[in-house]
């Protein structure tokens, strides 16, 4: 099989990924083989690539947004797809099962996870391994490029705005407008939310404005016309926390999307804090997060705005996205 594979960490360059032929992958016990259609690329894939997460062993070959047909199961699988059945392959491979955060149903919180396209090869391939058990079921009949974003900008951003507890009639700040952002912005917009939106670079403003954003500011640390009810940062700029916390109303809170942030400047109690304002990160997503996401989703018509790559141009892909020079999500047609 074809295969992009991470021949150098560090800084994104030509020599960062390279399109090699591989073995097709034997599914372990509980794990299918599937038949890669579409892989998004992701910000957390360029994290990966570039180092900014703890370099794992052996080649890595990144993609954690992965729509796919299952071509056979593995031993001990439980029977849940058959051959041709349309999954997909979302960033949380695995989890324990066993430790306690496991046990409450706090599974994205597990001491011993394992990530697709991190510690387990990911989707930028012809084929990939999922668990059975975490993999979702998709509907055939949907554009496989169309479902790919909704497997992890769309779960994690999903996350982030179920965790906000905003509805109807609030105010909402979106800090950075890229895959999953625009994919909360049609969520909040079709709750009922006024939506604001502070971002870099024309071509994400005027992305924003597309979208249906109600108010959109000149950069990223441009402040909201009217204070916010709840924000979420996106962009992996921690030097922006304090200024949002002082755009929150009373009661407000920020939640943090992000896999990797830099970090935080020291904040002020009575600007930043005080009156129960509230900061909180979002860590991964559980499988029932996605599940519900997915339903939600296909009830409300959420379609991703996507910009299509081959798989030999996944490098070129990365670069887009980190040059901010994409207005949609990058998506890999594989198959």
């Amino acid at each position: 099989m074809k295969t992009q594979v991470i021949r150098r960490h560090g800084p994104l360059g030509p020599d960062t990924l390279e399109l090699v032929e591989r073995p097709v992958p034997e599914p372990g016990a509980g794990e299918v083989l599937v038949r890669v259609l579409a892989c998004g690329v992701c910000r957390t894939d360029l994290h990966v690539v570039e180092g900014d997460l703890p370099v794992q062993p052996g080649e890595g070959i990144p993609g954690h947004e992965v729509v796919g047909e299952i071509v056979r199961n593995g031993p001990s699988t439980r029977g849940l797809y058959r051959p041709g059945d349309r999954v997909g392959i979302a960033w949380l491979y695995r989890a324990c099962g066993h430790c306690p955060y496991c046990r409450r149903g706090d599974e994205n919180l597990c001491l011993s996870p394992v990530f697709t396209g991190y510690h387990r090869p990911g989707g930028y391939a012809e084929f990939a391994v999922g668990d059975e058990a975490f993999c979702y079921p998709l509907s055939s009949d949907t554009d496989p490029v169309l479902q790919a974003p909704l497997l992890c900008a769309g779960i994690i951003g999903y996350r982030a705005f179920a965790q906000s507890g905003l509805g109807a009639g609030q105010r909402l700040g979106l800090y950075g407008f890229g895959a999953s952002a625009h994919l909360v912005l049609k969520l909040a917009k079709s709750s009922g939310l006024t939506v604001h939106v502070a971002t870099r670079g024309g071509r994400h403003r005027q992305w924003a404005i597309e979208a249906g954003a109600d108010w959109v500011g000149e950069n990223a640390a441009s402040v909201p016309p009217e204070p916010l009810d709840g924000a979420i940062l996106f962009a992996p700029a921690g030097e922006l926390v304090p200024g949002i916390m002082a755009a929150l109303d009373r009661g407000g809170i920020l939640l943090t999307a992000g896999i990797h942030l830099t970090d935080i400047p020291s904040l002020n109690y009575q600007r930043e804090l005080f009156f129960e304002k509230r900061l909180r990160s979002v860590t991964a997503n559980t499988r029932e997060d996605g599940r519900r996401w997915l339903n939600l989703a296909r009830e409300r018509a959420l379609v991703p705005e996507v910009a299509v790559y081959g798989l030999d141009e996944a490098g070129r892909a990365l670069e887009d996205l980190k040059n901010d020079r994409l207005k949609g999500v990058a998506v890999l047609k594989v198959s």
